[in-house]
């Protein structure tokens, strides 16, 4: 069944790259959410989707560098970060 849809939970890796946007219009220090904004780091694990089917879902997550985002559509695309968690099933059995 995960084989079947691991070449589409890949694809939801590719919204972390929305957390790009936030290197030309960064967050403004003063909002709340720091901390779910360093989850952002986690898209690098969507790397792993290279030897993983499936986990490159997980670099959704770098698009939590735009949470709470001044900007309500970069504020979306950090609200989609949280499709990094759809990239579990397939990494965690990989490791353990």
């Amino acid at each position: 069944m995960l084989d079947t849809l691991a070449p589409f939970a890949g694809i939801f890796g590719l919204i972390g790259f929305a957390g790009l946007a936030g290197l030309r219009t960064p967050v403004d220090k003063a909002r709340s959410g720091a901390g779910v904004r360093l989850l952002g780091l986690l898209g690098l694990v969507g790397l792993a989707g290279i030897w993983i089917p499936g986990a490159g879902a997980v670099g959704a997550a770098g698009a939590l560098g735009l949470w709470n985002h001044q900007n309500p559509k970069l504020a979306f695309w950090g609200k989609l970060g949280w499709l990094w968690l759809a990239g579990l099933p397939f990494l965690l059995p990989a490791l353990f």
